[in-house]
């Protein structure tokens, strides 16, 4: 039988056991990545926001509780997209997308009152500490889209409705058309410019236009189906951008290009998560899963479809670029020379067309 001491030793034991079984007990979950996404137009059912929400969304099913998304969709730019990207730093947000363009100075003053929060913002140049920038090799999906066009057009030139003269833009109407003339040798592609992303009323006029001066097919890089169902109502064809549209073009799509964006925003996720992010400027690729294109209509000829297939495979294998020489541009001045390849330097800042594109850009 144990005395007096003995059982307050025993007791004191006892304790420091239970404590320890409490010290040892599993910890709790980490606290989910609040993540959150800037986009300056509504969702919809197809085009750029449409993509990036696609994104998202296959970052939560592949993270699952490891994050918690929020979206804030038709955030105009300036004081606007300031005071929202502000307030989701302000509610704990630990990583925010902006998705365009035109938020770069502002993410970039939030990025500086909030260096604790990671922020990646689409297709800048600004980068901080804590804030990164990423942005699609469009170019890449392009040349095959034009090569598409290439191989269905009947006439001599391509029509183009262009957004603005930027240098993604620049490369984007560059790649489409040394694809339609690989298809195609010495066809041209004419460019009209909108002045806008999305206008789905000069995008119509534009696309309108070109189809009445004898043009069969039209690219373009603007975000509304205008241009798809301008082709349709015409019985033209039409290559379309940022999203698969056939259903608004079921005979007139040729194909389109597309951006994927699940794997990067997981990945970018997973690094914020585990420690390992970094603001490295990222230029996405085919090679990366990060762009692909549509599927070809019924009007691309099973030998185009087979040709774009093999260049497709070459591309994401890494053994084929848009870029590569010789290249001229419109003037007839040799800009890349036989074996050479544009460097990524030179394809940042682009300014001119290439040999075959009609349209004029400002000095």
């Amino acid at each position: 039988m144990l005395g007096r001491p003995a059982r307050i030793v025993s007791a004191l034991a006892a304790a420091l056991l239970l404590l320890g079984q409490v010290v040892a007990a599993p910890a709790m979950a980490a606290e989910a990545l609040k993540v959150a996404f800037v986009y300056f137009s509504p969702v919809g059912d197809t085009g750029w926001t449409a993509e990036h929400d696609k994104g998202r969304k296959a970052m939560e099913a592949n993270l699952g509780d490891k994050v918690e998304a929020k979206i804030v969709e038709n955030v105009a730019f300036g004081p606007d997209s300031l005071q929202v990207i502000r307030q989701l730093a302000a509610d704990g947000y630990g990583l925010i997308f902006t998705t365009s363009f035109g938020f770069m100075d502002q993410t970039l003053e939030v990025a500086e009152l909030y260096p604790d929060t990671k922020f990646m913002h689409l297709d800048g140049y600004k980068t901080a500490e804590n804030m990164g920038t990423y942005s699609l090799r469009y170019y890449e999906s392009s040349y095959l889209a034009g090569m598409a066009a290439g191989a269905v057009t009947k006439g001599d030139t391509i029509g183009y409705v262009s957004s603005f003269p930027l240098p993604a833009v620049i490369q984007i109407i560059d790649a489409f058309t040394l694809g339609a003339q690989a298809m195609k040798p010495g066809v041209k592609v004419k460019v009209v410019e909108v002045n806008s992303w999305y206008d789905p009323g000069r995008e119509k006029e534009a696309t309108e236009a070109l189809f009445s001066q004898g043009i069969d097919v039209v690219g373009h890089v603007t975000d509304s189906t205008a241009p798809t169902l301008a082709a349709e109502a015409a019985g033209k064809y039409v290559v379309g951008f940022h999203s698969d549209r056939t259903s608004y073009g079921p005979k007139s799509q040729l194909t389109a290009v597309i951006p994927v964006w699940g794997d990067f925003y997981t990945k970018v996720a997973t690094s914020v998560i585990d420690g390992t992010w970094t603001n490295k400027p990222e230029w996405l690729s085919m090679q990366d899963g990060a762009l692909a294109i549509a599927p070809l209509g019924a009007a691309v000829p099973k030998e185009a479809a087979e040709k774009i297939a093999a260049v497709e495979a070459e591309i994401r294998a890494g053994t084929f670029s848009p870029f590569q020489g010789p290249i001229k541009d419109q003037a007839g001045t040799e800009r890349v020379k036989d074996g050479e390849t544009l460097p990524d330097e030179q394809l940042y800042g682009i300014n001119w067309y290439v040999e075959g594109v009609e349209g004029t850009l400002p000095q």
